[in-house]
């Protein structure tokens, strides 16, 4: 039987970054890749910019320069970067309670949450009792109401557990609270527009759908064929439906995680989990912090705000819900013993369900996006990504010797 050859890749690098494309490359002749992107952001410029593979696996459309995919969690990250650039306009404090700014937040012992723990995920306010239907999540008043009313789980402030959906809630109702904007709305205004994105929260009615890389995989099989993918005691909290685990990543209730992609889901804003992207936005963005901020503008201090690495919680670092030790700070993921990325403890970024992931590496002043329409199951180190991130790392050392 002849061997499948890999797509042709699309785009181009830098010659100093070559290497990233011959691993682009192979993440589809040896781990199953079928389409993706790929997107390098390098102290001003982009360096990799490549895409390949099928967009739409039911009709083989091609995946093109424009083709947008949802990237999940690392929305996380993008919400995460517009409260960045909110706090470097004053309008929040991280260390002030969240209250000061949303007084009806201040029920069942939530008064003195400041800003920092709640997008730190440590408000213990990891899942919401109301359900999550599309007509709740596009009601920002009236999910205002239940996000205010919600009680802790534990007591704010001295653990850490994944708040999947809610931090975005949260984070979407701050911000509406002192801008008046959604997170959407002040990506498009404040950052995506003078960056150039391709990027949003939701999807607007104006962007064509058939430029979406519908999602392909991520059936139990596909999880048995990767027992190491989730933690087990994840796996085993999740399966019990009375758990703060199983509570948290059951609402809304999906049948599948693609679901936020349908036009129900993407029509209203999850700041958490439906982001719709290309890998060369993901890039630009996070390159732009990465670098000190010279288009935005975004103030010393809340860039190294970004860059610190958080205190641990006087309850440890194991999380709550994934029940491995984790490390977050001000709405993005930490390079941890368990997970390293970037350079050092300054680099900052969001992973998302399927693989896709966007971080910021200051000290190199480079910004990383990947996104894939394959789903991946793992929580962090997807093979395909780890594979990328390495080559850059290569290349990142090769240019540091040549310079010095």
């Amino acid at each position: 039987m002849p061997v499948a050859l890999p797509p042709p890749v699309q785009g181009w690098t830098e010659p100093a970054f070559a290497p990233v494309r011959e691993a682009f490359r192979h993440n589809f002749a040896e781990h199953g890749e079928l389409g993706a992107a790929v997107a390098v952001h390098h102290r001003g410029r982009l360096v990799v910019d490549l895409w390949a593979g099928v967009r739409d696996q039911s009709t083989g459309a091609p995946w093109e320069s424009d083709t947008l995919a949802i990237v999940f969690s690392a929305t996380k990250g993008v919400t995460s970067l517009v409260l960045a650039h909110a706090h470097s306009r004053g309008l929040i404090d991280y260390d002030r309670p969240v209250a000061d700014y949303w007084p009806e937040f201040a029920q069942h012992g939530k008064e003195h949450v400041t800003v920092r723990e709640l997008l730190s995920h440590r408000a213990g306010l990891p899942y919401l009792d109301a359900e999550l239907t599309p007509a709740l999540l596009a009601d920002h008043d009236r999910l205002a109401h239940h996000l205010a009313a919600q009680a802790p789980v534990w007591t704010p402030g001295t653990r850490h557990g994944y708040h999947s959906v809610t931090i975005g809630l949260y984070a979407g109702e701050l911000l509406r609270r002192v801008d008046g904007r959604t997170v959407g709305a002040y990506l498009a205004e404040e950052l995506a527009g003078p960056l150039g994105l391709d990027l949003y929260v939701g999807l607007p009615e104006d962007v064509d759908p058939d430029r979406l890389a519908p999602m392909a995989g991520g059936s139990w099989r596909d999880l048995a064929a990767d027992p190491g993918a989730v933690p087990l005691g994840h796996l085993l909290a999740r399966a019990l439906p009375w758990t703060t685990a199983a509570r948290t990543f059951a609402n809304p209730p999906l049948r599948t995680a693609n679901q936020l992609a349908e036009p129900a889901y993407r029509a209203v804003e999850l700041p958490h989990g439906n982001g719709f992207a290309t890998a060369r936005s993901l890039a630009v963005l996070y390159g732009e912090f990465a670098q000190g901020s010279p288009v935005l503008g975004v103030d010393e201090e809340s860039l190294r705000a970004l860059e610190e690495q958080p205190t641990e919680p006087s309850g440890g670092e194991r999380d709550v819900n994934l029940k491995v030790r984790t490390r977050y700070s001000l709405g993005l993921w930490k390079p941890f013993p368990g997970w390293r990325f970037g350079s050092d403890g300054r680099a900052y970024g969001t992973p998302g369900a399927g693989g896709s992931f966007g971080f910021a590496d200051p000290a190199t002043g480079t910004g990383y996006g990947y996104v894939p329409n394959r789903m991946g199951l793992r929580i962090w180190d997807d093979p395909r990504d780890v594979n990328l991130r390495e080559a850059l790392a290569d290349c990142l050392r090769a240019e540091a010797r040549r310079t010095s």
